[in-house]
């Protein structure tokens, strides 16, 4: 019983490598080449029909034919592709950086439910898809773009500014109009 105990844990964390793993492929190959040895040795005649059998039907069993394919080994990306010269200067860059808060919707996205005037503080309610409500104001940021530039009365008004490759600025603006109950 002590033996079994001492034992066991050993043989259960024994986990076979790749170099074990090899060794047995090696080994199994040897065997079977060996039985087909001792095989075709067992019956001379058949032995060189055999070979011939089996190197006719291996130079058979695929032909790979090139005609209106292209080369498998050619790689994908080609340098020819990573240095092209042909890029669109008006492409709007996006500029990268992880997104938090307000910065993850977009302001179509969001609905202008209630505006706020708290003191000399404007304040505005919006809510996503979900109806799930927020509140923004002045400087906040809003999507990859926009930032809010003004809360007036009854709307909002988003500024978005984007910059292409050129290094040109296009400054959009966004208004969020407060719609009155029972208006969509």
């Amino acid at each position: 019983m002590y033996f079994m105990k001492s034992t066991l844990p050993r043989i259960f964390n024994f986990m076979p490598s790749r170099l074990h793993i090899l060794h047995l492929t090696i080994l199994f190959s040897a065997v079977v080449t060996v039985f087909d040895g001792v095989a075709l040795a067992a019956d001379p005649q058949n032995a060189s029909e055999t070979i011939a059998s089996t190197s006719s039907q291996s130079q058979n069993e695929f032909e790979y034919r090139v005609q209106n394919r292209k080369d498998p080994f050619v790689p994908f990306i080609t340098e020819k592709a990573t240095t092209t010269t042909d890029v669109d200067m008006s492409e709007i860059v996006d500029v990268s950086g992880k997104l938090t808060g307000m910065q993850l919707f977009e302001p179509g996205q969001l609905n202008l439910v209630a505006l706020m005037k708290s003191g000399n503080e404007d304040f505005a309610m919006v809510e996503d898809f979900t109806g799930k409500g927020y509140v923004i104001n002045k400087g906040t940021k809003i999507g990859k773009r926009g930032v809010v530039v003004e809360i007036a009365p009854n709307k909002v008004v988003i500024e978005e500014t984007a910059q292409t490759r050129a290094g040109q600025k296009i400054v959009t603006n966004t208004v969020m109009v407060l719609k009155k109950e029972g208006e969509e």
